[in-house]
């Protein structure tokens, strides 16, 4: 098992995107640990299918100047996932995730819109296979973010 997650992360410019969307999803996730160096998340998930999923999430933080971190997820049950979301610190976030094809293959990029608190706020995300691999950035897609912690989910 590979528990480790590679990503970039880009501000969005404008909705393009929405055209371009082979799924979306409605999330809302809550941080049970926001302590430096390590996040334990709780998300609830529900397609546009009406299918209803839910995760424990734990991240790691990655090392100074790369872009690999730990990251460990389970599916647990939605009544449970319900339950921990009462436990989390700091704000609950609600936000859709819109899956978009990359041009390289096998790769996607989520787009996530936030709404509630962060209302207004669009960020592009891809996970890759290597920290060097390159990628197509599509027009929808501003400037990148990957290091800014201000747009860590787990400080909004």
């Amino acid at each position: 098992m590979n528990n480790l997650e590679i990503e970039r992360k880009f501000l969005v410019v404008d909705d393009s995107y929405k055209q371009l969307a082979i799924n979306h999803y409605t999330i809302i996730q809550g941080y049970i640990c926001r302590e430096s160096g390590r996040t334990v998340r709780v998300r609830l998930k529900s397609d546009s299918n009406g299918l209803n999923t839910a995760f424990l999430t734990i991240k790691g933080k990655p090392a100074d100047g790369m872009l690999t971190r730990f990251e460990w997820e389970k599916e647990i049950n939605w009544e449970d996932a319900k339950q921990l979301l009462t436990l989390c610190q700091g704000n609950i976030i609600d936000k859709t995730r819109w899956l978009i094809p990359a041009v390289e293959e096998g790769l996607y990029w989520e787009v996530d819109e936030f709404h509630g608190h962060k209302e207004g706020l669009t960020i592009a995300e891809i996970e890759l296979s290597a920290e060097d691999q390159s990628v197509v950035i599509p027009d929808f897609v501003g400037q990148e973010v990957t290091s800014d912690r201000q747009y860590y989910n787990s400080n909004m």
